[in-house]
């Protein structure tokens, strides 16, 4: 991280844009989803889904550095640090779950995952996890989740959008999907095609 950029992460905590726990809820959200997509990636040997691990890991050592510089304000007194610890105690280790799993990413990323030794033990999974970006002309810009039935049309489950560089975690049926969203989802290959061609403007929802 280049010191203009931890500036600007100093300059937000100093802004009291969020507050503490809001960034220890997203970190959690991340860290669980992180673990979450590396053992997919592992399973499917997908190097699209190991890359987002490797992204939310940055997000990740944002908000640490977020969360220090805020603590470091706050201390008054040594009793007010001593206090503060157990925060701080509490974001390395969600940190540390973070760098685990972008350990496991990082072996589909190094190709270790092609090896046959790893293909034979793994086997085929028959779960897919996928990411693919809603593009100009899907029908899912501008419905909700629950307009378009996405679910229970595709077989998919939406477990993640990203939009730009914010995540929403476990999009329910009153997320509205808008052009160049990056859906993380899970499902059979069938169930995941489908909504790739969906996002991808390629199928209509009418097309049962």
């Amino acid at each position: 991280m280049t010191e203009q950029e931890v500036d600007e992460i100093v300059d937000q905590a100093i802004s009291h844009k969020r507050n503490v726990k809001d960034i220890l809820v997203e970190m959690k959200d991340t860290s669980e989803l992180m673990v979450d997509l590396a053992y997919s990636a592992l399973l499917t040997n997908s190097k699209d889904i190991a890359e987002e691990v490797r992204e939310l890991e940055e997000k990740m050592d944002n908000h640490r550095y977020e969360i220090e510089a805020m603590l470091l304000l706050s201390a008054r007194t040594p009793e007010d640090a001593a206090d503060l610890s157990g925060i701080l105690h509490v974001v390395v280790a969600a940190e540390d779950i973070a760098d685990a799993a972008e350990e496991i990413a990082d072996v589909v990323l190094r190709g270790v995952g092609d090896h046959p030794i790893y293909k034979k033990m793994l086997g085929e999974a028959e779960e897919q996890v996928v990411r693919t970006k809603v593009v100009s002309g899907s029908e899912l810009i501008g419905k909700t989740l629950g307009d378009m039935r996405v679910s229970s049309r595709t077989g998919c489950y939406i477990r993640a959008i990203r939009r730009g560089s914010a995540w929403i975690y476990d999009p329910d049926r009153n997320t509205k999907i808008f052009e160049g969203d990056v859906l993380i989802a899970s499902g059979t290959k069938s169930a995941v095609d489908a909504l790739i061609e969906l996002s991808k403007g390629e199928k209509s929802v009418t097309e049962e």
